[in-house]
């Protein structure tokens, strides 16, 4: 037998493969047994030097952050976009709450992100 640890979308399983009997035919066995998976360290990402504004942004779907339209300081209108997510293939604008300033963009182009991860935040 033989034990491996593999990575799966994000999922750590511990895989035990039985190789079989000597002289015999190997077997096909194979059994999994997911495993915690180990907290990713939090991307370094660009932040106001004030702090961060009590107003969230935050995704709606999860996805690859493709394109920041925003930058910290900007004033935005109600509508206006902030963040691009690409999720399936399709552009997906993450737009401001309401009118306001914004105070700290917390991804970077490239980030994976969850549903209701807080995206930037703003004033």
């Amino acid at each position: 037998m033989k034990n491996y640890t593999i990575t799966v979308n994000g999922n750590v399983y511990d895989v035990t493969v039985d190789d079989g009997v000597a002289g015999a035919a190997p077997a096909a066995a194979v059994k999994a047994a997911p495993k915690a998976a180990p907290k990713a360290a939090p991307a370094a990402a660009p932040k106001a030097a004030g702090g961060a504004g009590s107003v969230k942004i935050e995704a709606g779907a999860a996805g690859k952050v493709f394109k920041i339209e925003a930058s910290v300081g900007q004033a935005v209108k109600t509508g206006d976009p902030v963040v691009i997510v690409e999720a399936m293939k399709m552009e997906i604008p993450v737009v401001a709450p309401q009118d306001g300033t914004v105070a700290s963009i917390d991804v970077a182009v490239g980030d994976a992100v969850e549903a209701g991860a807080v995206l930037a935040t703003m004033n």
